[in-house]
């Protein structure tokens, strides 16, 4: 009896008797089980008989075979293959009914085949003409939509009962009115810390009253607008692409466009129209607090009153920062609307696609903000 845990004598398991005589005709008479378990150590076996004999023909017998399966006939294929290659006639005989069809299973077109090669990994130079050829397609997938979306905005000025003006204060209120507390807290934070930065450079020439007009001009002309901008694009940009590529996943927009209703008139223009109008709003709101922040700052650290410190802002500003702000938050809000829609109605497939696609909305929006703000930046610069 073997001892638990030990490798059974797989030979014998099966036997090979030659007949025959080194380089003339042999035979290979098998017998037991040609299978998966005895496969290396037949075929090993095989491989040392042929070698040694070299015959001039080869006749391998299954009569005496108990057991063949796929594996054992594979490797007789191999053998035959092997015999072929020496140029020695190859030939099977008394092979059962049951056996033939087992030698059957192999494909031996197949096995000539060339094999499988892994796919590379593709150079720099493919890697950038395919990002090249992506950003191609998205931007003019971009231009498309957007063409579209001016002439829907442009047909509900003409047409204004074609507008649905119930599902735009809706958006109105999930862009507006929700993001009012995180924005007041998030533009006030910001004026504290720009006036206390500032302040601890401004304090070595004595010119911490100045903190006011720094912090204004910033909130007013960059960040008020800028801050605003990317927040939306980050709670409502990724909304309305999360959900119009639900709306996609769930062939709702194909059955919109059977009921014979436009998807960007039905669902974009509405949520751009909204955004356009809350953004601007939501800025004035941001400047607000950031300047309530640095007069905090300056109130409480750096003995400045109140009234030099209101009165200093206002001198520091003008009607045109104001307005200039209000023009940018407009440009911004449509960009992250249009940005958030356009990658909605992009999804394709399943849920991995509209996360994807809500992923690819902020980023894009918050990027475009960059660029624009960047534009803004110089153009109003020689226009002052």
């Amino acid at each position: 009896m073997s001892k638990a845990g030990s490798q059974p004598d797989l030979s014998k398991a099966f036997s090979v008797q030659v007949t025959g005589e080194a380089g003339q005709a042999v035979t290979f008479a098998l017998s037991g089980r040609v299978a998966l378990d005895t496969f290396p150590a037949l075929k090993d076996r095989l491989n040392s008989l042929l070698t040694h004999y070299s015959p001039a023909s080869l006749t391998v017998d299954l009569e005496q075979v108990t057991y063949l399966d796929s594996v054992g006939a594979l490797l007789l294929v191999e053998l035959e293959d092997e015999a072929g290659a020496r140029g020695t006639p190859f030939t099977l005989a008394n092979a059962s009914e049951e056996n033939q069809k087992i030698l059957g299973i192999i494909d031996r077109e197949a096995l000539k085949a060339a094999p499988i090669k892994e796919e590379e990994e593709p150079g720099f130079v493919e890697k950038v003409g395919g990002a090249s050829l992506s950003f191609m397609d998205d931007l003019v997938s971009v231009t498309t939509f957007v063409g579209g979306l001016i002439l829907a905005l442009v047909n509900s000025v003409f047409h204004p009962l074609s507008v649905r003006w119930g599902e735009i204060g809706f958006y109105m209120r999930r862009a507006g009115v929700e993001a009012l507390p995180i924005l007041g807290l998030l533009s006030f934070l910001m004026g504290m810390v720009l006036a206390f930065m500032s302040s601890l450079q401004l304090k070595q020439f004595g010119a911490t009253l100045y903190v006011s007009s720094l912090v204004g001009i910033a909130l007013v002309q960059e960040l008020g607008p800028l801050l605003t901008a990317i927040l939306v694009a980050g709670r409502s940009g990724s909304a309305f692409a999360a959900e119009i590529g639900t709306m996609m996943v769930n062939e709702e927009v194909d059955a919109i466009t059977v009921m014979g209703f436009d998807p960007i008139n039905f669902l974009a223009v509405p949520k751009v129209v909204a955004s356009m109008i809350v953004v601007p709003l939501l800025s004035v709101y941001a400047m607000f607090f950031g300047i309530m922040g640095g007069l905090f700052i300056g109130v409480s650290l750096l003995d400045i009153t109140m009234f030099s410190y209101i009165a200093e802002t206002r001198k520091a500003l003008t009607l045109f920062d104001f307005v200039s702000s209000l023009v940018k938050s407009v440009v911004f809000a449509a960009i992250i609307a249009a940005i958030g829609c356009q990658r909605g109605f992009k999804v394709r497939g399943g849920a991995e696609a509209v996360g994807t696609e809500t992923t690819s909305a902020v980023v894009a929006g918050i990027f475009l903000i960059i660029v624009v703000d960047s534009i803004f930046a110089v153009a109003l610069h020689y226009l002052r």
